[in-house]
């Protein structure tokens, strides 16, 4: 499970990569010089600047909290199918055949 990292921490370090981008010959140089001195991994503060791009529009893209929220919704999703799949299948009121099968049948 992937820890939390304070959206403070993650602001910095966005910060300080578009401060100081110009200083440095790649962008690679850059992310390490500020990952170094914030502690973080280069592909942290990489991640969180295309994270940011995609949130202000700069790239297109899904960002992380639309990705978790689409990953938890396709989880629901097909745990409702497999329910309603086990309903068909036992012939359930519920599911398939929309009849009570305690009724008597009208006809």
């Amino acid at each position: 499970m992937p820890k939390k990292i304070d959206p403070a921490l993650r602001s910095q370090a966005v910060r300080l990569v578009t401060q100081h981008r110009s200083e440095y010959s790649t962008e690679r140089a850059v992310h390490v010089q500020v990952a170094e001195s914030l502690g973080a991994s280069r592909e942290s503060v990489r991640r969180w600047l295309a994270q940011h791009a995609v949130g202000t529009g700069v790239a297109t893209g899904v960002i992380s909290d639309e990705r978790e929220e689409l990953k938890r919704l396709r989880a629901e999703n097909k745990r409702l199918r497999e329910v309603n799949e086990v309903l068909k299948r036992n012939g359930s009121p519920l599911g398939g055949d929309r009849r009570c099968r305690s009724l008597p049948q009208r006809g």
